[in-house]
């Protein structure tokens, strides 16, 4: 709260009222400062924080009701009050003053009475004023300390939600022993890719901040549908039967259901939908011949697409049973002839801008098996 000395500006072009008043209210031991003229009211109002200005209308160059009309204008200054002070007990003037945002309106001569009690009556406006503003900030600033706090607790709440969910993930992905690092590798990829595309003007509007930090979330989900998947299926060393295959592919649909099922639970989580995205569109292709859905071009959800090219660049360099891990120019090799129909050729263009970062990535998180 500031400090409780009320300061308060007379402005009258004529010395001797200025005087006469300055020694009626220092007399009150209020803090007075004295203007000659509208210009430099304007000014002192400007650089100065009063609680009270005392202004007569009639003054050569910038008059009385300019000043007012200024200061009622002005966002920073029309809360303080103001009384008018004219030698005109004119209705047509007291009306302009009203009009203009004056708070009060007081003729020459000063009935002592009269200006003391109109005086008091705005510095008591001003003090509440004064006291509204103190009390909204301090609002303000409580609210903006327990945002602080709720948003740290939703922090913590997030991340210890994404740790148990990437523990699951981990869990349905340790069932087939050869994967090794490949979710901590995926999460890279795909932040690596989205913040890549969010460079491009075609995709600036889709990828922001939270859409990476979504799909870094979410990509691990992706396989999260393994879990329904029999061992004898997932973890056979060979070709796949056609009827096996089809109950591989479906992981992609049982990602799904398990997904949406939680999203029952937890209406509304952008990562969680994300994650739907990605469990039922990783497998689509840019040509229409991929899976569950034959989902074509544009149609394949965003962080679908993404995921699927970092999921095959994986594959490709990666050990398996049935073949050895390729090099990266192999895999880069196989990538560019797959744009257009495997990949979206937007994404294969960011995976050839960030290629770089890409093997930094595969190196780092090199499976312990290979």
């Amino acid at each position: 709260m500031k400090d409780t000395v009320r300061s308060v500006l007379i402005v009258d072009d004529n010395e001797m009222n200025r005087d006469l008043l300055s020694r009626r209210l220092d007399r009150q031991g209020y803090n007075i400062s004295l203007a000659k003229d509208g210009r430099q009211a304007l000014d002192m109002i400007g650089a100065n924080d009063y609680d009270l200005v005392l202004l007569d209308i009639m003054m050569p160059e910038v008059n009385g009701y300019q000043v007012l009309e200024q200061m009622k204008e002005d966002g920073k200054l029309r809360h303080i009050p103001v009384i008018m002070i004219s030698a005109l007990d004119e209705i047509e003037s007291v009306v302009r003053c009203v009009d203009l945002g004056a708070d009060d309106y007081i003729t020459k001569p000063f009935n002592p009475v009269l200006l003391n009690a109109r005086i008091n009556a705005c510095l008591e406006k001003k003090a509440l004023y004064d006291k509204e503003q103190e009390y909204r900030k301090n609002i303000e600033k409580y609210n903006l300390h327990l945002e602080d706090q709720v948003r740290e607790q939703v922090k913590e709440i997030t991340s210890t939600q994404l740790a148990a969910i990437f523990a699951m993930s981990k869990l349905a992905e340790s069932r087939d022993t050869e994967t090794g690092e490949h979710l901590e590798r995926m999460r890279e990829y795909c932040k690596i890719l989205s913040q890549k595309l969010s460079t491009t003007e075609k995709f600036a509007h889709a990828i922001d901040e939270k859409f990476v930090d979504d799909i870094y979330a979410a990509s691990p989900l992706h396989d999260i549908g393994k879990v329904g998947i029999p061992d004898d299926v997932l973890l056979k060393p060979g070709k796949l039967t056609a009827e096996e295959w089809v109950v591989m592919k479906s992981h992609t649909t049982i990602g799904v259901q398990t997904l949406l099922e939680v999203d029952k639970q937890h209406p509304g989580n952008d990562f969680i939908c994300m994650g739907i995205a990605i469990a039922g569109g990783h497998h689509e292709k840019w040509d229409g011949s991929g899976y569950p859905a034959g989902l074509e071009g544009a149609n394949i959800p965003l962080p679908a697409r993404i995921l699927a090219l970092g999921d095959v660049y994986d594959a490709l360099t990666s050990k398996r049973c049935y073949k050895d891990a390729f090099s990266h120019d192999k895999g880069r090799e196989i990538i560019i002839s797959s744009s257009g129909t495997h990949f979206d050729p937007d994404v294969v263009d960011a995976f050839l801008d960030m290629e770089d970062e890409f093997k930094r990535v595969r190196v780092f998180y090199e499976d312990t098996e290979e």
